[in-house]
């Protein structure tokens, strides 16, 4: 469940040049970056990004942090931790391989000829 959701926080990159681990971002930040960036394939709603978020927590995957905005509202950013980012890179990995075979597949496949 965490390793898809992983992949998406990498998409939900306000710099199209940065990654998720280089960029601290809140929780409705990601939702729209992650909308923008996928041209509107991906919804994340927030009552599914916050528990995950709560769960990489407490996987030490990432860290938060509590800043004030508009002088007003209280934003709380999330930045991924070493153990977060070694973790995403071996799932980057596995979405490399898992990518080239089905391109593979889907490439070497006749569709509707007999």
């Amino acid at each position: 469940m965490l390793d898809g959701h992983i992949r998406l926080y990498n998409c939900a990159n306000p710099r199209s040049d940065a990654h998720f681990d280089e960029t601290n971002m809140y929780g409705y930040q990601m939702i729209e970056e992650l909308r923008k960036k996928s041209n509107n394939t991906f919804e994340l709603k927030a009552g599914t990004l916050y528990p995950l978020l709560h769960i990489l927590e407490q996987k030490k995957m990432l860290t938060s942090y509590e800043e004030t905005a508009d002088n007003t509202r209280v934003r709380k950013y999330y930045s991924i931790t070493k153990t977060g980012r070694k973790y995403l890179q071996e799932k980057k990995e596995e979405w490399k391989i898992y990518t080239a075979t089905v391109n593979d597949l889907l490439g070497s496949a006749s569709f509707g000829t007999a």
